[in-house]
Formats: structure tokens, sequence, C-alpha cells
């Protein structure tokens, strides 16, 4: 995203009148955490192009292609979909300001390795919700047969040829099981990963490579093994709903009350979520792409813990945390997987929300109601948690800072405004 962009952005505010209960139905988007990985691994298709249909319209889909753009490659964008043609990328090097703020730019590494066997990549930014070293990637790299080199913020990498390996990784990384199996895909011979990430994003990112011609199994299981190809062709592929922002709406139904149905989504990848729901008094009802979520009165506490998939998801931690401070009782969340998560909670403060952080805990004493405020989101998901605050506070509240909601939210305001909600967006 280019400084102009971001600043206007961040110069926007939303104006949301609180007390009104959503009721309707609202489609969720495509999966932003699989979106941004599967853009970059457009790349490695050697001939043909990529479709790409149910994209999320965000600016970090926007980034990422004047990113690919950079690199060579040609891309046709319609509002959910593009089509990327990279036979022509004529440029290893991506070392822009752009890629510098994107967490999600690191994919590129992975996927000019295994095409190119060579590149040089920024060392990309992000949100600010703790130290999300890279080391698990450089491993998996090295242990392929990479040379790795960190000089002057860039992450330089070669290899002659990458030879397939057992790798096991110490933590399990979202960003390294993708990354390293983008590199994987096209080294010679079989692959083995172990502990790796099994996020619905991860098995996304497998789907699309194999649909290109890759031959990777178990995507979705703590080992994938990925048998190297010589080349990967262009494909068609849709990309799966996004669970975060499916998650978003069913926190905030659940916390304006009414009845909201989310469609587009795959109720098992929401499990975690509707399990702490239901134990909360709200009423779920599951079909075969849509969730449906019923709240009426007020809630009850419960102890929340992150984890990796199928646990309890860190993106939906903090608009987790705005719920439970209204809800009837002391709850506990304890947010295993970042450091740094919860910012968002002095500005929960300022609308009267009573909680106490210590380290990775935050102890929430539910309060009667929250009262309006200006407020700012330090990131991605403490934004929603912040639009959620302001439609459950009594009054009026303003939510600055928009650059982070709109990195990943597609339209959030139009989309709340659909169910009923009184919110606006406007020059701060």
């Amino acid at each position: 995203m280019t400084n102009e962009i971001r600043m206007g952005r961040a110069m926007e505010k939303l104006i949301i009148q609180g007390g009104r209960a959503l009721n309707g139905v609202v489609d969720v988007s495509g999966a932003k955490n699989a979106a941004v990985a599967i853009i970059p691994a457009a790349i490695m298709a050697s001939s043909g192009v990529c479709l790409i249909d149910n994209i999320p319209d965000i600016e970090d889909v926007n980034c990422l292609e004047r990113i690919l753009e950079c690199l060579g490659c040609r891309i046709k964008r319609d509002k959910n979909s593009a089509v990327i043609d990279s036979t022509s990328v004529n440029n290893l090097n991506a070392c822009t300001e752009e890629v510098r703020k994107m967490r999600a730019s690191y994919y590129l590494i992975g996927a000019l390795l295994g095409r190119f066997k060579k590149a040089r990549v920024e060392l990309p930014g992000g949100c600010s919700i703790g130290v999300r070293p890279i080391d698990q990637h450089i491993k998996g790299f090295e242990a392929l047969g990479a040379q790795v080199k960190i000089e002057h913020g860039a992450v330089i990498i070669e290899a002659e040829r990458l030879v397939g390996a057992n790798i096991f990784f110490d933590v399990v990384s979202v960003g390294a099981t993708i990354n390293v199996m983008l590199a994987a895909t096209l080294a010679e011979g079989t692959t083995i990963l172990e502990n790796v990430a099994r996020e619905p994003h991860v098995v996304d990112v497998a789907n699309f490579l194999n649909t290109m011609g890759a031959n990777i199994k178990g995507a979705g299981t703590d080992v994938i093994r990925v048998t190297g190809v010589k080349e990967l062709k262009g494909c068609s592929y849709s990309v799966i709903p996004d669970q975060i922002e499916a998650g978003t709406f069913m926190i905030a139904a659940a916390a304006c009350g009414g009845r909201v149905r989310i469609d587009n989504v795959i109720p098992k990848h929401l499990e975690s979520i509707s399990a702490k729901l239901i134990e909360m008094g709200v009423e779920i009802i599951e079909e075969e792409d849509s969730i449906t979520v019923i709240s009426n009165g007020r809630l009850k506490s419960v102890n929340v813990k992150t984890m990796p998939y199928p646990g309890f998801p860190t993106d939906v931690q903090q608009p987790m945390s705005t719920l439970l401070s209204i809800a009837e009782g002391r709850s506990i969340i304890n947010e295993s997987i970042w450091e740094c998560r919860f910012k968002h909670v002095d500005e929960l403060k300022k609308m009267g929300a009573e909680i106490k952080v210590e380290g990775r805990t935050a102890i929430i004493d539910g309060v009667c109601k929250l009262t309006g405020a200006v407020v700012k989101a330090s990131d991605l998901r403490a934004g929603a948690a912040m639009v959620i605050a302001g439609m459950i506070a009594e009054g009026v509240s303003e939510v600055h800072s928009l650059d982070h909601i709109d990195r990943g939210y597609p339209k959030i305001e139009e989309k709340f405004r659909s169910l009923g909600a009184d919110i606006v967006r406007a020059e701060a």
C-alpha cells in the first residue's frame, strides 16, 4: 500500500451509534489469510495463467498485487477475482516500502526460491502483536539446500538446486509451514514436513498448488508430504471463506443481540468459536454453508485459551474480549500465541470495561454496559474489537486508524449497516 493510501485510511474514522440489535443475512468474503499466500504462490506458474476467484476486496490483497506487478507479473483484477500471468517475471528483488509493511510478503521468498532458486526480499512488517521471527522459515529453506543471508534488512536466498528433506518445525508456524511447502513443491525428491500448522488456509494453499500440478498430501494433519514436480502451470481456483471474518460476525451478533445468518462459511472451521458462544448461552444453528446466531439477554462468562487450529483462533481473541467485557461474571483469556495481543484493552477501558492484563492473561469482570468513546484500532483484529464495542456501547463512539481494519475486513461498515447497525465512515 502506498504511503498516500495508508495516510488516507488512517485519517478516516467510523462513527457508531450503539445499542442496536443486529438482524438479517450477511455474506462472508474469501479468506484473507489464504489469499495473501495464494497470490504469491501464483508466481510459481511458469506457463498459463492463474484465475483466482473469491478474493477479498481488502488492502492487503491490493498491496500484494502491486508487489507482483513490480516483479513483472501481469494482473487483471475484478472486484473479487484476479487473473495473474507470471510467465514474464523478470525481477527477483522484492525490496519496496510495500513489502516491508506487509507480513505476508515473506511468502515471496518460498515462491521465488521454488521457481527461480533465488530471491531478495525485504524483511516484512505487519501488525505489532508480538515477535514474529522467520527462523523456522530459514531452517526449512536451508534443509532444502538453500543458502540464506540477511543483509541491510533483506533476506538474500539462493540455491544451486533444491533437494527434498525431512524437516521438523520446532514450533507450529502457519507462515513457515506454507513458505517451506511452496519451495519444496519444485524441489527434487520428497520433502516431509512434521509438526506443521493445520489451519484451513494451509490446506487451501496446498489445494491451490495441487491444482497447479503439485503433489502435496497430508495438509490439515501434523505431517505434510511434498513430492517435487518439475513445473507448475496456471489454473482456476476459488479461495475458501474467511474463518476469521465469519467469527467476527458471530461474536458481533452475540454481543449486540438479534438473529443473524452468516452465509458462505464452512461451519467446521468455526467449531471452536461456536462452542464458546453456546457455552455463553447463544443459540447456534448450523447448515451446509451458513451459520445462524441467535442472542437474547445477557450472556454468561467463559474462559478462553487461544491455540493453533482446531483450537480457538488468536485472530478472534480480541473481538471475543469485547463480548466478554459485558458478560455476566469473570472471564479469563489466555493468549498462548502472541505476547502483545492485548493492546486494545486500554481502548476498551475508555469505554468502561474492567479488564486486568497480567502477561499473556486477561482477567475480565463483565460490566452491565459500555459507554461511547473515541478509540483507535491498534492493529487489524483490535480494530474489529473496537467496532463491536462501539455497536454495543451506550451513545456515540468513534473508531480511528482505519488503515488497520481495511487490511483485512472488506467494507466492514457496509456489512454491519446491512444488519441494522448505525455506522458510517467519515473524514477524521
